[in-house]
């Protein structure tokens, strides 16, 4: 009996030293980070498959006016929101926006926030954030940001969100729709993204 303990004790670290080692894969797998956009399309459409697209506050009576182009900016292929946001008519506004999904929610429980690889023209610009519990179009979950002429990474935690016209608390397993938004005042925008992704862990 006696002389078989080594043995039972040797079998059961080889077994826990086997679990941790799977343990570990199986998180390095859940804290996977998921692209949103690297600009491998060519094209306007985002890594998920769903499409960029220009929004201004013309839809709403404004005078604002943008362009969506595809570009590059010191050596690294971007999508360009460029234009001039006018307050005029209560209009400000000039967007790009990018539906997450094609029908249901989009579930982002398993990440912490969104990074963004950006440039611009040392102005400020906003994140918004649109889940299926918003109805009206001025509602919203924000984070301002300002964009410096070199590129630079910028990581937005979803607890970070303020929120817009709503007290609807952020549910981050239901969301529909991002943007990058000129807003609020008059300015010319000029914002080039690279990349965008949700990352997982800090």
């Amino acid at each position: 009996m006696n002389s078989q303990l080594p043995n039972i004790s040797l079998a059961l670290i080889n077994f826990l030293i086997s679990f941790s080692i799977n343990l570990g894969a199986y998180n390095i797998v859940l804290a996977k980070d998921l692209i949103i956009d690297d600009r491998a399309s060519g094209n306007l459409s985002s890594n998920l498959g769903t499409q960029w697209r220009l929004v201004t506050d013309q839809v709403m009576g404004g005078v604002s006016n943008g362009n969506l182009t595809l570009d590059s900016y010191k050596g690294r292929n971007c999508l360009r929101m460029s234009g001039d946001v006018s307050t005029d008519n209560n209009g400000g506004f000039v967007q790009i926006a990018l539906d997450l999904t094609k029908d249901k929610p989009f579930d982002a429980s398993a990440y912490i926030g969104v990074e963004l690889s950006v440039s611009g023209n040392n102005e400020r610009y906003n994140v918004h954030f649109r889940t299926t519990d918003l109805w009206l179009p001025w509602q919203s979950y924000r984070f301002s940001f300002k964009a410096t002429p070199e590129w630079q990474t910028i990581r937005i935690s979803f607890a970070d969100l303020e929120t817009h016209r709503t007290t609807t608390k952020f549910h981050k397993d239901k969301l529909k729709r991002m943007g990058l938004v000129g807003i609020g005042r008059d300015f010319k925008a000029a914002l080039c993204v690279e990349s965008i992704k949700f990352y997982a862990v800090d």
